[in-house]
């Protein structure tokens, strides 16, 4: 290539054949499997549109940033690590999806099996030091994923803290005398809702922390820094189950500060509302990409 050749027109006129022709292209890449790759650019915010070699493996769609093993990630790469949600177009059709970046030996084997498909990419990887990144293109229009599961988890846990609003709002009116006056009073009703929810949120939280989080880091660096707020976020929430829990515990008729107890539970449904709501919204979608809703038939 000549220094005054201008790789953009190149890759645009490419580009709009492509487009014209349902995904098949003549000259130099007649018979190549390709799709175009649009991205949202890291510091301009803007669209850009890349042709990219296109692999299924293992039912999964791949590309590779190999940039012709040049010394440098290619600019879409760098772009998905700040924003992994692009559009696939394969000339068939086009889809949503997002873009995971495996590492490790997951990188590695699946490297493998694409210089199986295409030895080209092995020669790329032998011209460079930089390993050269391999993307999975998850799509998100999954039904039933792992995602949407998660919002059912939330939406239960948002019925039972509400539950336990209302028996402390008994308490504070002076709806729940008569209940007191015959066992179980409302008191060790509460007790005992309040230690099925704390479990199950507990519970729920730890799962996140130990496994979900970290396999998201692992495959959308560009979740980081949510994946650290919701970490920071499940802390605070721990600290007011804790105080609910002693609360509800120790509580007495006639003697313990039901008013106290209620703001206490409305301080928690705040935090949780907002944790759950910035987790739907930074997570789910990745979550449905990468995995189907438990079965527990």
């Amino acid at each position: 290539m000549t220094e005054d050749f201008d790789v953009h027109a190149f890759q645009r006129q490419v580009i709009a054949e492509f487009r014209e022709n349902e995904g098949k292209l003549s000259g130099m890449f007649e018979g190549w499997s390709l799709a175009v790759l649009t991205t949202t650019g890291a510091k301009t915010g803007l669209r850009r549109e890349s042709v990219l070699g296109y692999l299924e493996i293992d039912g999964k769609a791949v590309v590779v940033a190999s940039a012709m093993g040049a010394p440098k990630n290619p600019d879409w790469c760098h772009n998905i690590r700040h924003d992994p949600i692009v559009t696939v177009e394969t000339g068939n059709e086009t889809y949503t999806a997002i873009a995971a970046l495996p590492s490790g030996a997951e990188r590695d084997e699946l490297f493998r099996k694409v210089v199986e498909q295409d030895p080209g990419y092995g020669d790329y990887q032998a011209r460079t030091t930089r390993v050269i990144p391999v993307v999975v293109l998850h799509r998100t229009d999954r039904v039933n994923g792992m995602g949407d599961w998660l919002k059912g988890v939330h939406d239960w846990l948002r019925d039972e803290l509400a539950e336990l609003g209302k028996q402390a709002d008994a308490l504070v009116d002076g709806t729940a005398a008569k209940i007191e006056r015959t066992p179980p009073d409302l008191g060790h009703e509460m007790r005992t809702h309040c230690l099925s929810f704390c479990t199950a949120l507990k519970r729920h939280h730890t799962g996140e922390d130990a496994a979900t989080f970290p396999m998201l880091a692992r495959q959308f660096p560009a979740l980081a820094p949510a994946l650290t707020e919701l970490g920071q976020q499940h802390e605070v929430v721990a600290r007011l189950q804790d105080e609910i829990q002693r609360l509800v515990d120790g509580y007495e008729p006639g003697k313990s500060d039901p008013v106290r107890l209620r703001d206490r539970l409305g301080a928690l449904a705040a935090e949780l509302e907002r944790h759950f709501d910035y987790e739907e919204r930074t997570i789910v979608t990745a979550l449905n990409a990468l995995a189907e809703a438990p079965s527990f038939a």
